[in-house]
């Protein structure tokens, strides 16, 4: 019931997000909070609910007292941020600063997100912060889009990088979405940044089992997925190195609603993460959580435990 009533105040805050001009909002200027209950956001997939899990754990060894709420949908759980109803959620960098700076200046306004770490965290705290939101510091994982073939033919013809693949002059059907013809990460990037030869784009979606089977088969030569995909192995399947760094800088960020989580013991507990989280690290949880049917609640405490980030009572 909770549950219920919770996704009905958000739906709410959906239909009355205007509120006041960001220009007169107090939140940026006032101190930052330190709630004792911090409600951690989840997006609802695997690698979201992993990453709440972990800031939920490190946040009750700080001290708080933490709940968790999924909201599947950007458009509803950012402004819930906003308001103080999810007061800490896991982003990726470029995505989220190309969707507020969508947000604040239109669906055509050029994008902020760019394959350069600083650039794009300038640009994400500069849109974040009249928000009253504060994007704390990015680690080392990295969900970004990235391209595999499989590894019998990455040894055939010597490929460990898609600078090695453009050069081999090989045709190649690349199963993807089929929005990939004109994203400039994908097919148009392929083309002018690497010299790939892509022959056609075979639209069975990104990372998904028909798009990785169709790669296995021969069908394809390369599929679209992600960096922190944890079940290339069980299809044979090797991603090649983005050696000219095409892809954004999709570095995983912690963002807090300033006025309830922008304490430094907040920052603290959550940066713990930094030093340690691996994009490697991500996609074995991943695979734990999505192969093995862990909850993710179990390898979130684990990994920490291992890490030395949790006590072993907690």
């Amino acid at each position: 019931m909770k549950g219920y009533a919770a996704l009905a105040g958000l739906l709410l805050l959906a239909g009355c997000a205007s509120g006041p001009s960001l220009e007169n909002r107090d939140a940026v200027t006032a101190p930052p909070g330190d709630s004792r209950h911090l409600t951690v956001g989840s997006a609802g997939f695997t690698e979201s609910d992993l990453l709440a899990q972990m800031y939920s754990l490190l946040l009750r060894q700080a001290g708080y007292r933490t709940s968790m709420l999924t909201v599947a949908n950007r458009e509803l759980y950012e402004p819930a941020l906003e308001s103080g109803q999810i007061d800490v959620v896991p982003e990726y960098a470029a995505t989220f600063a190309d969707w507020l700076n969508a947000k604040a200046h239109g669906p055509d306004a050029p994008p902020v997100g760019s394959p350069d770490l600083t650039a794009t965290m300038k640009a994400l705290r500069s849109l974040a912060a009249p928000r009253g939101l504060t994007v704390l510091a990015p680690g080392r994982a990295v969900d970004q889009n990235a391209f595999a073939v499989t590894g019998a033919y990455a040894r055939q013809h010597r490929l460990k990088t898609l600078s090695d693949l453009g050069a081999s002059g090989l045709k190649v059907r690349l199963a993807a979405g089929d929005e990939c013809v004109k994203r400039p990460y994908c097919e148009p990037g392929l083309r002018k940044t690497y010299g790939i030869d892509v022959t056609a784009v075979d639209p069975k979606g990104v990372g998904t089992t028909q798009a990785k089977k169709a790669v296995q088969s021969g069908r394809d030569q390369m599929v679209l997925t992600t960096t922190t995909d944890a079940t290339l192995g069980e299809f044979g399947l090797v991603l090649l190195a983005d050696d000219k760094h095409l892809q954004n800088a999709d570095y995983i960020v912690p963002v807090v609603n300033r006025s309830r989580a922008g304490s430094e013991r907040v920052t603290k507990a959550l940066g713990a993460l930094n030093g340690v989280l691996t994009t490697a690290d991500l996609a074995a949880m991943n695979q734990q959580a999505d192969s093995w049917r862990r909850l993710p609640e179990d390898v979130a405490r684990t990994y920490l435990k291992e890490k030395g980030l949790l006590k072993r009572t907690t």
